[in-house]
């Protein structure tokens, strides 16, 4: 594997062409009362080729994010090459764009953002990570362990940390399981307000409601809207989600951002992959 802090360096500079000086967490936060969509990459889930080329067909299709992450034993240099592939191939079609006088650069000014099952799972080539608090865990290690183990590669890395709570509902799912989560019930509206409020007074920046990977039911949208009424959050919600129709709906609950990755997994190829995330986007508008 590369030199990662040279990595790091050639991603600073690349960025810094690609992108305005607006931070990922001001990029996350402006949403503009417009929910827009994140594309989950699991980087366990196929090769850094086959992750660059649908990263890009989930851009050119409306996502507004690439989150890298989710499974909890995937080492780093595979996190690593996985960033490294989305940031060369977003470099690129970039100044492909810069150079075509019908082209649009600035719609390759994307952020790619771990999204990590622990402290083992960091890449210098990130802009930003969602570093998290798994608030309803009943375990040190996801609640403080695996931060402070990590924080210390973070500031060497210069990746931007967005301040997350983490928040598990039910079904939960495998992230609930290993997380040892004590799972938000569909009925738990002033529980799920209660944790928005220590979201909020810890100094938090996002609010990540999860039903888990691959869930049979996404997040209640009464749990979604009694979150809304917390303000100074940025409510991301994940988990579930794999139609327009449910996308609308956590939508018009009031979530910020909608999260799909097993839709992008699941895509028997590229083309069903733009339709898919395609038509997540425009129930969002």
């Amino acid at each position: 594997m590369r030199n990662p802090y040279a990595v790091a360096a050639k991603r600073r500079s690349g960025i810094a062409m690609r992108r305005s000086e607006e931070t990922t967490l001001e990029y996350t936060a402006n949403t503009t009362g417009h929910t827009r969509h994140v594309t989950l990459i699991d980087p366990a889930k196929q090769d850094p080729n086959t992750a660059a080329n649908r990263a890009m067909i989930a851009i050119e299709a409306g996502s507004s994010m690439i989150f890298v992450g989710g499974s909890t034993d995937t080492p780093d240099e595979v996190v690593h090459s996985t960033c490294v592939a989305i940031q060369e191939a977003f470099e690129l079609r970039a100044f492909a764009a810069s150079q075509d006088p019908n082209g649009v650069e600035s719609m390759w000014h994307i952020p790619v953002v771990l999204f990590p099952g622990g402290a083992h799972a960091l890449s210098p080539a990130a802009d930003a990570i969602t570093f998290m608090m798994l608030m309803n865990s009943t375990e040190r290690r996801f609640l403080v362990g695996e931060q402070i183990r990590g924080a210390p590669y973070l500031k060497k890395f210069d990746v931007e940390a967005l301040p997350t709570g983490y928040v598990v509902c039910a079904p939960g799912g495998r992230v609930g399981e290993v997380g040892g989560a004590e799972l938000i019930q569909p009925d738990d509206h002033d529980l799920v307000h209660a944790y928005a409020l220590t979201a909020q007074m810890y100094g938090f920046k996002l609010l990540y409601l999860e039903a888990g990977s691959g869930a049979s039911t996404q997040v209640n949208p009464h749990l979604i809207q009694r979150a809304r009424t917390v303000e100074g959050l940025t409510l991301v919600v994940g988990g579930g989600i794999r139609t327009p129709e449910q996308a609308k709906i956590a939508a018009e609950a009031g979530a910020d951002w909608i999260v799909t990755g097993t839709l992008t997994e699941d895509a028997a190829n590229l083309e069903q992959l733009r339709t898919r995330i395609s038509g997540i986007v425009d129930a969002l508008n």
